[in-house]
């Protein structure tokens, strides 16, 4: 069971300060800390453990310390009740939440820290595989900022600003709760918000705030492989988007009345379809993510003789990516009609009339966002409806893999290593897929060396 006493710390003859003694039952929490009230050792009562009522001043302080035994009462019950861990911090908030004093240090609150982050982020040092660069992708600075409006919505569902000195294995299971159950986030994005936390508390730390062992070592999650739907364009149907006429007006304009979910909002011309066209027959030549492929000018693009690349320097991991070219429609669209840059999301809404209008239409399980709950459902849909930007680069990894070195297609996509290249494109390791590729490597490297003779026992003594 919980007490709440108050004690003087000294006896000398002038105002002293009235300490809070807080106790966490037996063998639990004893914490102490200065109330703001202070008041002559002569003027307290050691038998009440509160000052005498002698004089209107200490009347006064007699009141603010029984509003103050009062209120921690209610909230040390209500904080056992959701299991949230009680510190030095806690007090001290609850201290100041009880009087209204306006507290000028906020650096142990949550929300105040995502805010330092976000607001030096053009200057903050970020490891790369080369090194170190200065300042935060816009993305990584977008994450952020959708991290800090969901953190702020649940504060307000708890009713109280998060300390760092909160973040303990009760809280992060009740948040995790929050994300899945009631929030209905998937289970990458859930398992991205406690990577996140996981990083800003880490982060404090290195700032000298004080945070919770259990901090550093938050697990965050994502979906197993079994559960991924992922979407790709085979060869095949890559060469369906390359032949088919996207001219017939009348063909449009039959579409755009069968598929008003799709076509909403977008003007189907030849001419904007023609040119999403080639991006996605580019983007599943060259691995890139939609940001750094809708990015790519003929700037981008080197001669060497006869051989064609593209260079790219990604966005997310600041590596240097050299793509050869030997495609022949790629090597047409690069040369005779390199495509215009779009927003990433009209890619999105034309290339799904693209694939529609070339038969990209076999039912295939996957998720799509349910406008009504704005959450991705799993169901069976057409697969043009699931086809997204994000598709060029796991059609590129999967159509080449085993036909090309996976090194080579980690070269170029920017993963990593390959655990992480294989689990994107849904794969495992097969130990015998790499002994075969080696013989088939070791043969041609040998195919011109001189025959050997071979000794064969005949199996007699003579």
């Amino acid at each position: 069971m919980a007490s709440v006493k108050f004690r003087l710390r000294s006896k000398v003859n002038k105002n002293v300060s009235i300490k809070v003694r807080v106790i966490l039952g037996r063998g639990k929490q004893d914490l102490e800390l200065n109330t703001g009230f202070s008041i002559n050792p002569k003027d307290w009562s050691e038998i009440t453990g509160l000052p005498k009522q002698n004089t209107s001043e200490n009347k006064v302080v007699f009141n603010n310390l029984k509003k103050l035994e009062s209120f921690l009462f209610e909230n040390i019950n209500i904080a056992m009740g959701d299991s949230i861990f009680i510190d030095s911090f806690w007090l001290d908030s609850k201290i100041n939440e009880c009087f209204k004093r306006v507290v000028k240090n906020e650096t142990g609150l949550l929300v105040s820290h995502v805010e330092y982050i976000i607001e030096n982020a053009n200057t903050r040092k970020v490891k790369t595989s080369g090194g170190f660069k200065i300042g935060l992708s816009s993305s990584t600075i977008k994450n952020y900022n959708l991290f800090k409006k969901i953190i702020s919505e649940y504060q307000t569902v708890i009713k109280r600003k998060i300390q760092f000195s909160e973040i303990t294995k009760p809280f992060v299971e009740n948040y995790t709760n929050w994300l899945i159950n009631t929030k209905k986030y998937s289970t990458n994005y859930a398992g991205k918000q406690l990577e996140i936390l996981k990083t800003v508390c880490i982060d404090a730390e290195k700032h000298e705030i004080p945070i919770t062992p259990f901090s550093k070592t938050i697990q965050h999650f994502r979906e197993s492989d079994t559960d991924r739907y992922i979407q790709t364009l085979s060869f095949d149907e890559l060469d369906k988007i390359k032949n088919v006429n996207l001219s017939n007006v009348e063909k449009l304009r039959e579409f755009k009345l069968l598929n008003p979910e799709i076509t909403k909002g977008i003007a189907i011309t030849p001419e904007a379809l023609n040119n999403v066209r080639s991006w996605i027959l580019l983007g599943c030549e060259v691995g890139q993510r939609g940001g750094d492929l809708l990015k790519l000018t003929g700037e981008n693009v080197r001669y060497k003789g006869s051989q064609i690349y593209i260079d790219v320097i990604q966005q997310k991991t600041s590596k240097h990516v050299t793509i050869g070219i030997i495609a022949p429609h790629v090597i047409d669209i690069i040369e005779n009609q390199f495509p215009k840059e779009l927003p990433h999301q009209k890619l999105n809404d034309y290339l799904k009339v693209v694939c529609k209008l070339a038969g990209i239409d076999l039912i295939v399980k996957g998720t799509k966002l349910n406008t009504e709950t704005n959450r991705k459902q799993l169901g069976n849909y057409p697969k043009y409806e699931l086809i997204t930007s994000h598709c060029f680069r796991r059609s590129f990894a999967t159509n080449y893999y085993k036909k090309i070195p996976t090194a080579v297609l980690i070269g170029i996509t920017g993963h990593s290593k390959e655990s992480l290249f294989l689990s994107y494109i849904n794969q495992r390791e097969d130990k015998d897929d790499n002994a075969d590729l080696f013989m088939k490597f070791y043969t041609d490297i040998h195919k011109n060396d001189p025959p050997q003779l071979k000794i064969i026992k005949n199996g007699t003594n003579d």
